[in-house]
C-alpha cells in the first residue's frame, strides 16, 4: 500500500466548484419565479377571478332585474310590440345571468382544484428552494475547504521526502544494523 496519495491538482474540484456556484445563480432565481408563479395563479384565482365573477353575477341580476321590471311595465301598458322586446331582453339577460353563474362555479372549482393539484408541486419547489439557499452554498464552502486542504497536503507532499530521505540517512549512520548494511569496507 501506497505510503502517500498522488494528488495532481485540485484544479477538478475548481472546476466542479465553479460550476455549482454557476448552477446556483442560474437556478435561484428560476425557483423563484416558479414559487412565485403558483403563489401568484392562487391568488389569481382565490382573488381576483372569483371578486370578478361575483361583482358579474350581481351586475347581471341587476340587469335581469331591470328587464323583468321593465317587462312587468310593458304588460301593464298592453303594448304588445314593446312586450315582444322587452321578453326578448329578458331571456338575454337570463342567459347572460346563467353564463356568469357558471363561470363563477368553474372559477370556484378550479380554485380548488389548483390547491389541492399545486401544493405537492410547491411544497416539492420550496423544498429545492430551501436546498438551493442552505445546503448547496454550505457544499461550496466544504469544496473550498476540501481545496485548501489538498493543496496544503500537496506542498507539504513536495517538501516531506527530502525530510524524510534525512532523517533515514541519519538513522542509518547511528543505528547498528546501519552499520551492517553499510558493509565491511566503511568499518
Amino acid at each position: 500500500m501506497a505510503d502517500r496519495a498522488h494528488v495532481g491538482s485540485s484544479e477538478a474540484i475548481d472546476r466542479f466548484r465553479s460550476s455549482l456556484v454557476t448552477y446556483l445563480t442560474k437556478m435561484r432565481p428560476l425557483l423563484e419565479d416558479a414559487c412565485d408563479e403558483a403563489f401568484r395563479t392562487r391568488d389569481w384565482l382565490h382573488n381576483e377571478k372569483r371578486i370578478h365573477w361575483e361583482n358579474e353575477v350581481r351586475r347581471r341580476h341587476r340587469a335581469l332585474e331591470e328587464a323583468k321590471a321593465a317587462l312587468f311595465s310593458a304588460k301593464i301598458s298592453n303594448l304588445r310590440d314593446a312586450r315582444a322586446v322587452e321578453h326578448m331582453a329578458v331571456e338575454r339577460a337570463k342567459r347572460a345571468m346563467a353564463d356568469a353563474e357558471e363561470k363563477l362555479r368553474k372559477v370556484k372549482h378550479w380554485a380548488t382544484d389548483f390547491e389541492h393539484r399545486s401544493q405537492i408541486l410547491v411544497k416539492d419547489l420550496e423544498h429545492v428552494r430551501s436546498l438551493m439557499a442552505n445546503e448547496l452554498p454550505r457544499a461550496v464552502a466544504h469544496l473550498v475547504q476540501i481545496m485548501r486542504r489538498l493543496d496544503e497536503y500537496v506542498r507539504v507532499g513536495m517538501t516531506a521526502p527530502a525530510a524524510s530521505d534525512d532523517l533515514k540517512i541519519g538513522a542509518q549512520e547511528t543505528s547498528p544494523a546501519g552499520e551492517e548494511a553499510r558493509g565491511p569496507e566503511s568499518k
